[in-house]
Parts: structure tokens; sequence; C-alpha cells
């Protein structure tokens, strides 16, 4: 083991770091039959380096081997990656990801009235520009051939009482979130709850999450029309006939508060493309949900009302405030891709294949968890809630383990409620021409022209 991730281990608690102990990994290679030779760059040391290389902002190849204290090239290093099953990764990640959402009872003390809760969002990041990977996720069709990036498109599922990164499913840019929703599922248990936005507010979601005993919390979709007037009628195909006027499809049911109330939901004739055959047939004809409407009002901001559609049926239980309260740290996860994404630097990922960059995705999600780890250690030492502990200072607390031990005692973020400030930049970019031909074609026009004695 290298000397340096020897010691980031060292400050992670016993029982998170057993997850990337050298018996694990080389107990996960020979269950997968994967077979290596005794040498430097053996499976356990190449793991070791790829999240040390990731802890440190997905540093340089070349970079790495100084970092873990290991004699070896970077070219060394990047071949022993090439080696290294995606399995294993995946494997570490999912049952780290897995006993931190499901087993530490600070996952439990942060339960919403009784539930696990979950966040799920999509978010898009770049890749190298090579053929394989246009192939594989192609660049956005706005861009000219040449001139863009293959960019991927990632559906993620966070634990929201802790930040932790439980599942992540890629797929191409171009791709809606609900065609990997699928792949969610299965990490959800009855009773839990998930929380996302519009895309994730339909007829066949909310059917399958009740299916599966879970409740939703979603956003209602911009096209469903909502009317909370007692008794009022809905669409029939018979009013369409007649052209009457727009109603809502849903059925009224029962009056819960003045923006309260229970609807029906009725199977739509169309099945949607994301969902098989089998599986549609398989979905009820209706399913009963509850309408929320609130109205946000913050200084500086224009007042919204947002209307959340959820499963919660017991207006005792799950009152109406709190159920928008819930909706309200939806947000959270879009500090995680943040975090993620500018913290981490996974922005622009840079391997340059399929399986590299799957290997990049996996050790990024691995890394992500054992930081949550460190700030909900920090949290609980400070008596502080996990989301005033800074992520960036966690990371570097981490990642400065090879200098000296340091006490846990993270920056705590203050408190910022109602703070306004608005979306611009002072910092301006260099003021260079955007390529909008190939480079090959514009270095080709750059050597013809005559260069002035």
């Amino acid at each position: 083991m290298s000397r340096s991730i020897h010691a980031v281990l060292r400050r992670i608690k016993g029982d998170v770091a057993q997850y990337l102990s050298p018996e694990l990994i080389r107990a996960v290679c020979e269950t997968i039959g994967h077979t290596w030779r005794e040498r430097v760059l053996d499976p356990v040391t190449t793991v070791h380096l790829f999240v040390l290389q990731i802890l440190h902002g997905n540093t340089a190849c070349s970079h790495v081997p100084r970092l873990g204290g290991v004699d070896c090239t970077g070219e060394a290093y990047c071949r022993a990656r090439r080696r290294l099953p995606l399995a294993v990764l995946s494997y570490l990640t999912r049952t780290l990801g897995q006993f931190l959402t499901g087993g530490p009872p600070a996952a439990a003390d942060g339960r919403w009235r009784g539930h696990r809760t979950f966040l799920v969002d999509g978010t898009g990041i770049t890749l190298p520009d090579t053929k394989e990977l246009q192939r594989a996720y192609p660049q956005s069709g706005s861009q000219k051939p040449g001139c863009g990036f293959p960019a991927i498109h990632l559906l993620a599922l966070f634990h929201a009482a802790t930040g932790f990164l439980l599942h992540v499913a890629a797929a191409p840019l171009r791709t809606h979130d609900m065609s990997r929703i699928g792949q969610l599922h299965p990490d959800l248990r009855p009773g839990d709850i998930l929380v996302g936005d519009r895309a994730f507010c339909s007829f066949a979601h909310l059917a399958l999450l009740a299916a599966r005993h879970v409740f939703g919390v979603l956003r209602a979709h911009q096209k469903q029309l909502i009317d909370f007037r007692p008794h009022r009628r809905h669409a029939t195909s018979q009013s369409r006939k007649a052209g009457e006027r727009a109603r809502p499809t849903s059925r009224w049911l029962k009056r819960l508060g003045r923006h309260d109330q229970l609807v029906e939901y009725v199977k739509p004739r169309s099945r949607p493309e994301w969902l098989s055959v089998e599986a549609y047939l398989a979905l009820p004809d209706a399913v009963i949900v509850r309408e929320i409407r609130y109205t946000i009002r913050t200084a500086g901001c224009r007042t919204r009302g947002v209307t959340v559609v959820t499963t919660l049926l017991d207006p005792e239980r799950y009152p109406a405030a709190d159920v928008a309260a819930l909706y309200g740290r939806r947000w959270q996860i879009e500090l995680n891709f943040r975090h993620l994404k500018q913290t981490l630097k996974m922005d622009a990922l840079h391997c340059q294949t399929v399986a590299g960059v799957q290997k990049e995705l996996a050790t990024y999600a691995l890394v992500y968890n054992l930081v949550r780890q460190v700030m909900l250690e920090a949290a609980g030492r400070q008596q502080v809630p996990v989301d005033r502990i800074s992520f960036i200072d966690a990371v570097r607390w981490l990642a400065d383990a090879l200098y000296g031990e340091r006490e846990l005692k993270l920056r705590v973020v203050p408190k910022r409620s109602g703070r306004c400030e608005p979306r611009a930049v002072k910092r301006r970019p260099k003021e260079y021409d955007r390529l909008n031909q190939p480079r090959a074609a514009l270095r080709k026009r750059l050597k013809s022209k005559k260069v002035k004695a």
C-alpha cells in the first residue's frame, strides 16, 4: 500500500476504511476471476493510487506516482489502470454506498418522519474528443463536427440526510432522465421517499414507485393541468371530442386544505418510450396521489408558486407545510453536483476510452463518499449539522494526510439564509475566437499563410 493512501485511510473511520483494504480488493479480484502478477502496481496499489488521483482534483497521471510515493512512471500507472477490471471499482463503490446509507446510526437519525429520503436528478459532463467516445456519447447536435466534445448524461441517486451517493447511471447526452430510472429503483426499500423535479413526475413513475411501496415527492410537470376547485370536472373522451376548454385529466376525490387535495391519475393511452410493453401493461389503471401548492417568497427573487405531487396521502401524519419543506431540500442535490463537478473537477473527465470513463466515474463516486464520511464524523464532533461542514475543507484534510496527522476539525460554513447574489461573473474570459471549424482545418490554413519577415 502506498504511504500516502495509507495515511488517508488512517483518517477515515475504521469500518469504512475496510472497504479499501488490501484483503477486500484481492478478494474481489479473485471472485471475478481476475489474475495478476505480483508487481509494484498490483490491483491494491492501483486502486489506492486512483483514489489519491481523484482526491487531488483528478491530477495528471505523471503526478500520481509522486503523490503516492510509488517508484513507477505515469505511463506504467496508466497501463495498470487499464488492466484493472471495472467490476472491482464498481463493487467497492456499490458496497460502500449501501453500507453508508443503510448502516450508520447517523443515516438513520437523518430520516424524515421515520423514512429514508433520497434525491434524484441528472446532470451532464464532457469527455475527451476521441472517435470511440464520440460513437458512444455523441456531442451536442448544435455543435459542428470537430468543434465539440462528447458529452455524457448522468442520473444520480443521493441520500438526502448525509449526501452519500448511492448510484450513478451513465447515458448519452440526449437521454431523458426517466430512461435510466429503472436502474436506480432497486436501491430503494419499501417505506423510502424519493424526491425529484418535474422530469420524474408522470403516471408511470408514480405507479412504479407505488408498486415498490416507495413514496414519491415530485414537482408537477409543467404540462399537467391542476385545479384546486372542489368537485371540479375533469377531461373525458367526450369532452375532448366536443372541443370543450382544457380540463385536468385527473379525477377530483377529496379536499384536504386550501391548496391540498386528493386526486386520481388515470393510466395514459400511449406508452412512454422508456417503458417496455410488459411493464406498461402491468401498470394499474389508476393511482391516487396528493397535490399540494405553495408559494415561495424570497427577497431579491420573483415570487413563485410550486405544485408538488406526492403519494404521502395522510394529511395528519404528513402536513402540507412539512411536505413542501421536504421538497425544498431537493436543492441540496444541485450542491452535491457542484461538489463533484467543480470541487473534485468531474465536469471534464480525462480517460479516452469508454471503459476508462466508467472506471473514472466509479472512482469519483467512491472518493465522494469517503469525503462525505469525513464530513459526517466532523459534524458529530463539532456538534453542527453535516450540511454546515465545508466540503472542500474535508477534501483538503484528506489530501494533506501525507504531511502529518491533524485533529478532525473542519471549517463550519456560516448560515446564509436569504442571501441574494446576482448570477454574474466579474472575471472576463480570454478573448479568443471560438473554434467553429475542425482544428486540423484551421491548422492547415495557418500553415498555408505566408509569414512576413
